[in-house]
């Protein structure tokens, strides 16, 4: 019978030997992790989560708003998310909580942010460090308060013409796709803010461009590009 160390240097036993060491290495820095974030999310009480599969046992694809409303009413100020064993995100729903956690200006997760490279390029909201503060003192002087201030009446005129419709609407019993709504809200904001056009396209259909026939088939290649 051979030796331990002799099966170990042959080749064979070499391999199975850096496979388990790697195992044992990958396990070691996982665990390390958990506990790392385990530790930073200790003071934020949530919903028991499963070590390997986080909340996603919990969350199924029909019920995931619902649920995600019981676990606001719940914890009303924020919780932990655990998407997996290993990754995990802060469920803010306080707007006092989102003020002091957003103020940090700690870097930002790339895991999520590089999903928005290749839609809207690498700006303001992707950059942090030197290059954010070099872009955002660019910036500043277009959007200071006292030459955005103007604006907000005009976006409020245009936020009520969209809330009036959707008080004629609920008197319907039947689910509303806000999704138009929002669109040509936000249209009519920018056509009052940008060009001074009051052009009323939130009510009158007539407008060009409103009733757009290529319209849907825009908005489904937008939504395939994001998904």
């Amino acid at each position: 019978m051979k030796s331990v160390l002799e099966t170990i240097m042959n080749p064979s036993g070499a391999w199975l030997n850096g496979v388990v060491s790697q195992m044992f290495h990958l396990t070691a820095v996982l665990y390390r992790k958990r506990q790392q974030l385990l530790k930073a999310f200790e003071s934020f009480p949530g919903p028991p989560s499963h070590w390997l599969y986080g909340h996603s046992s919990q969350i199924s694809q029909d019920g995931e708003l619902n649920q995600l409303l019981s676990w606001a009413k719940k914890y009303p100020y924020a919780y932990p998310r655990w998407f997996g064993g290993f990754m995990v995100s802060l469920t803010i729903n306080h707007p006092d909580y989102a003020k002091t956690v957003f103020g940090h200006g700690d870097p930002k997760a790339l895991t999520v942010y590089k999903f928005f490279i290749p839609w809207i390029g690498k700006g303001l909201l992707i950059l942090h460090g030197p290059k954010w503060f070099q872009h955002r003192r660019l910036l500043t002087p277009g959007f200071h308060y006292d030459v955005l201030k103007p604006y907000v009446s005009l976006m409020a005129e245009s936020t009520k013409v969209m809330l009036d419709k959707w008080e004629r609407l609920i008197t319907v019993d039947k689910s509303v796709e806000l999704f138009e709504h929002v669109s040509l809200m936000t249209l009519d904001s920018i056509m009052k803010c940008a060009f001074s056009c009051h052009s009323n396209c939130q009510t009158d259909r007539s407008v060009p461009g409103v009733s757009n026939p290529n319209k849907k088939v825009l908005v489904s290649q937008i939504h395939s590009s994001l998904i």
